[in-house]
């Protein structure tokens, strides 16, 4: 997905839109429809208007999830396919039956749309053109219910981590200062299975989760294996989806059990500045590079340089923080290489972190809504180093 142009706002696009896609697994999809179907179907926006093509397991379904939609039938225009001479009448002669029927020359499609698709209706329709772009830009401005969602999924990723929070202190310090707890090691795979538990039984699904300690730590996407040892920073990454309305949670602290050497200490407080410097300074009209570079520049204020030390990346390596809502990942991005706007509305993850090996890692992350004034911070989650 491209950045926006800098200068730009989003706005709700009134084009024809096309996806064929489950809604599992398209935030576009999901967007459109505000139903789960792990299927693929189609969503067609004409004029205005969207319809669903549905199978007649999910008619009566969608009639009534999606009562802002017209939904036809699928087995209905395959029977007249069939009658046309179409043998095979899947989803791409599905669309192309529709486009034809709506007389539609150029429609926009997600820039994910299937190439599969996209050749049947080269072939069936060649007088249309697909246009792939962000057929929903209006989705980076979370709207109050939006927020609503999210805070949802953010108590659920609270939960996950006051969970993973008191299973680390209940734990020992046994030989080699492997952690303990009722006397088996205490491991990144046992924790994370904690975290899961704690946050399926809130109704969210959480995978991937991050918990690493020591130097796997230092790679920021490592989640994390084998026994947790007691006074090495330890990152906790949570970032569940709630299962009834499809948005992300996504939160990280790093805790030590025992005690944090200074080193740790010096960095942890190190990441707290730059955090707070970065909250503060976001608000509509700034740009996501001029926030990511304030945060660089106060660990070099602060002596955190960011280099390749025996061939390892050190220091702050990724970016400072990125949109969230349907998709854990979203646009607008605060990066070195960000040219995006932030607006009102747009809700973000602050996430700075410094990594080097040999001590360990940190990172603190926050959740926060851009407003014309004052940031508001959605998470609330306490940061404490030792426990």
């Amino acid at each position: 997905m491209p950045s926006r142009k800098p200068d730009s706002k989003p706005k709700k696009n009134p084009s024809d839109v096309l996806i064929i896609a489950d809604s599992e697994h398209s935030a576009d999809m999901l967007y459109a429809t505000g139903m789960f179907v792990p299927d693929p179907f189609v969503y067609l926006r004409r004029k205005g208007k969207g319809m669903l093509c549905m199978s007649d397991l999910e008619f009566d379904r969608a009639s009534k999830e999606a009562p802002h939609c017209d939904v036809i039938s699928l087995s209905k225009i395959q029977a007249t396919l069939r009658r046309q001479g179409v043998r095979q009448a899947g989803w791409g002669e599905v669309a192309c039956w529709l486009l034809r029927k709506h007389r539609i020359k150029t429609i926009q499609v997600p820039e994910n749309f299937p190439l599969k698709m996209a050749r049947i209706i080269a072939e069936g329709c060649p007088e249309v053109v697909l246009e792939a772009c962000e057929v929903f830009p209006e989705r980076l401005i979370k709207t109050p219910r939006e927020i609503r969602h999210l805070q949802d999924a953010l108590r659920m990723t609270e939960i996950g981590l006051k969970v993973a929070v008191r299973t680390l202190k209940q734990s020992k310090v046994g030989p080699g200062n492997r952690l303990l707890l009722r006397g088996k090691p205490l491991t990144s795979e046992k924790l994370r299975a904690v975290i899961h538990t704690a946050i399926c039984q809130e109704g969210g699904l959480a995978s991937n989760t991050i918990v690493a300690g020591g130097n796997q730590a230092c790679d920021p996407h490592d989640r994390g294996s084998g026994p947790l040892r007691a006074h090495q920073p330890i990152i906790l990454d949570i970032f569940p989806r709630s299962e009834t309305s499809g948005y992300f949670g996504d939160m990280t602290r790093t805790v030590v059990r025992g005690k944090a050497s200074e080193a740790v200490k010096q960095q942890y407080a190190a990441v707290g500045e730059a955090q707070q410097v970065a909250i503060e300074m976001m608000r509509d009209g700034v740009s996501g590079l001029e926030v990511h570079t304030a945060v660089e520049s106060v660990f070099r204020k602060l002596g955190f340089p960011t280099e390749r030390i025996k061939g390892r990346m050190s220091g702050f390596y990724h970016g400072t923080g990125h949109g969230l809502g349907l998709e854990i990942h979203e646009w607008p991005r605060m990066g070195s290489s960000s040219t995006d706007i932030l607006r009102s509305g747009h809700v973000m993850t602050v996430e700075p972190g410094l990594y080097y090996h040999g001590i360990g890692g940190v990172r603190l992350e926050d959740v926060v809504v851009v407003r014309s004034g004052k940031t508001r911070v959605l998470t609330g989650f306490e940061k404490v180093l030792e426990i």
